[in-house]
């Protein structure tokens, strides 16, 4: 059959979800254009111009854009965690209003840290309780700056919860484990900082750090890359899904559960509980956040299930054993 390639465009693609996702854009028939800082992206952040030219006319536009989180959020990092998401948001935005033939669709990621720590219930689309504080308060701005305005497209945020794949939460979860920390985590005092204060326009929470007292039983919320490649073409197929969507695995898990999947699919027999004063100085040295591991989060997948998204990677346990077996010889 004849007629023109739906064209896809693509925010932030170097990261290990944007590889694929370009990819399988491509296998299901788009013609993909690149936004980014190289010199083999298609049009640059900085030329507003080329931007809007990119995006008009495209029946598709994605953006995956944003520093790694996986970092410590010392003051300048923060700064670039919140500038990476809510200023190429922002470009994008500006593009699409003015575009002549505006995407049909915008997917934008999101982050289901966007919840509070919660232990006592599961959070929706629908009931899901917004949190506070820094990780919070990027989601927050990132999300206002995509819904803000009337605009003739299509809008979803991509919730993410930690993607399970070839990227480096799963590679820094492998290594704790490898590393005999394969134990339950317990959050519990640790002197105060102030690298968890919010952030933005309306910084929200206290301007000190806090802990709860989880007992290992804080909730992980994860999905494996497969599936979250596979709810972004679910969300294509659909029109009706607009809106916040949760990316994340119907079956979440207490920490406890996910370190002794991790041990398995580490091929670790044994691994010490971790308190809070060993997971610190243990965190700085993978140079990444022990609120990856100590915070509750708690999402479920609503819009997915309502609308008749089948998970292939439901469960943990078989999920990691996949990832690790991909990664197996690989540095980690």
């Amino acid at each position: 059959m004849g007629g023109a390639a739906r064209r896809a465009v693509v925010a932030g693609a170097s990261g290990f979800i944007g590889v694929r996702l370009i990819a399988q854009l491509r296998e299901d028939g788009y013609e993909v254009a690149v936004i980014g800082r190289g010199e083999k992206s298609d049009a640059q952040w900085s030329d507003g111009p080329a931007l809007a030219a990119l995006v008009d006319g495209a029946d598709l536009l994605v953006n995956l854009a944003g520093k790694n989180v996986g970092c410590r959020y010392h003051d300048a990092a923060r700064n670039e965690i919140l500038a990476s998401r809510v200023d190429t948001t922002r470009a994008l935005h500006e593009a699409v209003s003015r575009a002549a033939d505006p995407p049909q669709l915008w997917l934008n990621a999101s982050t289901a840290t966007i919840y509070r720590h919660s232990m006592d219930a599961p959070n929706t689309e629908a009931d899901g309780r917004i949190g506070e504080g820094f990780s919070v308060d990027v989601a927050r701005n990132w999300e206002r700056e995509f819904f803000r305005g009337q605009l003739p497209t299509r809008r979803v945020a991509l919730r993410m919860a930690i993607v399970l794949g070839d990227g480096p939460a799963t590679r820094k979860l492998l290594a704790i484990a490898r590393l005999g920390l394969g134990g339950a985590q317990h959050d519990g005092w640790w002197p105060a900082h102030r690298r968890y204060r919010g952030i933005g326009e309306d910084p929200s929470g206290s301007e000190r750090s806090g802990w709860h007292r989880t007992r290992g039983n804080q909730r992980f919320s994860w999905i494996h890359v497969d599936d979250a490649l596979g709810a972004i073409r679910h969300i294509i197929e659909h029109p009706e899904i607009s809106g916040p969507v949760n990316l994340s695995s119907p079956y979440p898990v207490a920490n406890r559960e996910l370190m002794a999947s991790l041990r398995r699919a580490a091929g670790r027999k044994f691994g010490l509980p971790a308190y809070r004063w060993m997971l610190e100085p243990a965190m700085f040295v993978l140079r990444v956040e022990p609120e990856m591991l100590l915070k509750s989060r708690w999402a479920l997948p609503g819009v997915l299930q309502d609308s008749g998204y089948e998970f292939r990677w439901p469960h943990l346990d078989a999920a990691l054993e996949n990832v690790a077996g991909n990664l197996a010889g690989k540095e980690l």
